[in-house]
C-alpha cells in the first residue's frame, strides 16, 4: 500500500470536527493560566491542581474515550490539533493529554475490568490511568494462584501515576514446564507507591515517576492481560465503539500514539515561537545598535528560519493524521513500511522543532536563562521527548532505511517496541 493510496493528492476535506475545533478553541483561552502555573508544576513534579481542573472541564482527557463511556472518541487529526495546543501552552501538560490517551489500550482488557475503570471517568480529574514498563525488557512478576494473580515490582516512566486512578503494568508469569510469558496488569490506586525518582532536565511535570508493589498484592483474573492477546483484541476493536478512534486496526492504534507524542513536540516549538516574537519586540540586543531585537536582520532571519521548521512538522503530523483517519474511515489496514514512513517523517520533524527552539534560545541570550522564561522550558523538555525511546531519530531511520533499501525489516513494532508475543511451546491458555 503505497502512502498515494493512503492520501490522495488532493487530500479531500480536513478530517477534523466540530467537537474537536470546539475543544481546541477552549484550549486556547487556558494558555495564560497553564503557563502561569508550569513553573509550580515543575516543583511540583506534576501538572498543579488549577491546569488539570481546567483540561478535565475543557474535555482534553476524554479524547478518545469511547462515547459509550463519556468521551468523544474524536480520530487523530482532531487529537493533534487539541494536543499541540496544550503543548503550546507547556509541554509537561501536553504529555498528560497524551497519557489520557492511553485509557484506550485498557479496552482489550476483559469487560469486568473496563467497566471498573470507567465507572470512575465521568467524575475524575486528569487522566484516570497510567501505564509504566509495558513493553519494557524488565517487568514485574505475577504468580498465579486461585482467582487471579499476586503481582509484586517495580515499573519505570510511569506518566500521569500522581493523578491516575489505575496504572498498567507489565509482568512475567513463569510457571513450571512452560516458557516464561508477558502480561499486562491493571492495579488500582492504593496497591502501589509512587517513588520519589523523577528527577530529570526537562519534562519535569509528567510525574513520570516509577510505581512500585514492594510486596505480593492480589490482581483479579479479570484485571489480567495475556500480551500476546493484544493485537488481536486491540484489532477487534474496530467498530465495537462509536467514532473514527474505534475504526482502526493495531498498526493504525500505535501510529495514533506517535503522532498524538509528535503533537506535543510541535507544540512547544510553537509555543516557543510565540515567546520569541512577544519577547523580542521589548528586548534590547546586549552589543548592537538596534532599538529592540526584533530589529535586528538575524533575529528576523531566526523567526523566519523557525517558522519554516515548524510549520514543516506540522504538515507532516497533518497529513499523517489525516492519513491514519482515512485509512480507518475505508477500512483498510496499514502496512508495516507505511509505519516505518510515517514515523521516521514525523520524528524528523520533532528534530526540526528541536532544532528550531534552539535557535530561539541563542538569539535571544541569557534572558532565556531564567525559571521564570517559559523558552527554558520549552528547550528542556522538547529536548527531553526527543530522548524517548520511540522518537529518536537515528534508530527510526534505520528501521525505514531497510525498507527502501530492500532489506528485511526486524521483529520490531511502532518505532521499536520488542515482540512480546507468546513463546509457541507456551502452554495452557491464562484466564480471560
Amino acid at each position: 500500500m503505497t502512502m498515494t493510496a493512503l492520501y490522495p493528492a488532493d487530500g479531500g476535506p480536513a478530517l477534523t470536527t466540530e467537537q474537536g475545533r470546539r475543544i481546541r478553541a477552549q484550549v486556547a483561552e487556558l494558555v495564560p493560566l497553564i503557563r502561569q502555573h508550569a513553573l509550580e508544576g515543575e516543583r511540583l513534579g506534576a501538572i498543579p491542581e488549577p491546569t488539570l481542573a481546567a483540561l478535565t472541564q475543557a474535555g482534553v482527557f476524554k479524547l478518545t474515550t469511547p462515547v459509550e463511556f463519556g468521551g468523544y472518541a474524536l480520530g487523530i487529526r482532531d487529537v493533534v490539533d487539541v494536543v499541540s495546543e496544550v503543548g503550546r501552552a507547556d509541554g509537561a501538560a501536553g504529555w498528560m493529554a497524551f497519557v489520557a490517551g492511553g485509557t484506550r489500550n485498557l479496552l482489550p482488557f476483559p469487560a469486568q475490568a473496563v467497566e471498573e475503570v470507567f465507572a470512575e471517568h465521568d467524575d475524575w480529574v486528569g487522566p484516570i490511568a497510567a501505564g509504566a514498563s509495558i513493553f519494557s525488557t524488565r517487568v514485574g512478576e505475577a504468580r498465579r494462584v486461585e482467582g487471579g494473580f499476586m503481582v509484586k515490582g517495580t515499573w519505570h516512566f510511569g506518566s500521569g501515576c500522581k493523578h491516575a486512578g489505575w496504572v498498567s503494568v507489565g509482568v512475567e508469569i513463569k510457571e513450571a514446564g512452560s516458557m516464561p510469558r508477558r502480561g499486562m496488569v491493571l492495579l488500582k490506586r492504593g496497591q502501589y507507591e509512587v517513588l520519589d525518582d523523577w528527577h530529570v532536565m526537562g519534562m519535569r511535570g509528567t510525574c513520570s515517576n516509577s510505581v512500585t508493589a514492594r510486596e505480593e498484592v492480589f490482581v483479579p483474573a479479570h484485571r489480567f492481560l495475556d500480551m500476546a492477546d493484544l493485537g488481536p483484541r486491540m484489532d477487534a476493536l474496530r467498530g465495537k465503539y462509536q467514532g473514527v478512534a474505534y475504526r482502526m486496526d493495531m498498526r493504525g492504534l500505535m501510529l495514533v500514539t506517535h503522532l498524538t507524542v509528535m503533537s506535543v513536540v510541535h507544540g512547544m516549538a510553537r509555543g516557543a515561537l510565540e515567546c520569541f516574537i512577544e519577547q523580542a519586540q521589548r528586548l534590547q540586543p546586549f552589543n548592537l545598535p538596534y532599538a529592540t531585537v526584533a530589529d535586528m536582520p538575524s533575529a528576523q532571519m531566526v523567526a523566519a528560519k523557525a517558522d519554516a521548521m515548524i510549520s514543516a512538522a506540522q504538515a507532516m503530523i497533518h497529513r499523517y493524521a489525516e492519513a491514519v483517519d482515512r485509512a480507518a474511515i475505508d477500512g483498510i489496514s496499514m502496512p508495516a513500511e507505511t509505519e516505518a514512513q510515517m514515523t521516521m517523517h514525523t520524528v524528523y520533524g520533532a528534530k526540526l522543532c528541536d532544532d528550531a527552539v534552539g535557535m530561539i534560545q541563542l538569539c535571544l541570550g541569557s534572558s532565556t536563562a531564567r525559571d521564570s522564561n517559559p523558552i527554558q522550558r520549552f528547550v528542556r523538555d522538547i529536548r527531553v521527548a526527543n530522548l524517548h525511546g520511540a522518537t529518536r531519530v537515528d534508530p527510526l531511520s534505520e528501521i525505514h532505511g531497510r525498507h527502501l533499501l530492500g532489506r528485511p525489516p526486524f521483529g520490531m513494532f511502532a518505532g521499536g517496541l520488542p515482540d512480546v508475543a507468546t513463546p509457541k511451546d507456551a502452554k495452557g491458555p491464562l484466564p480471560r
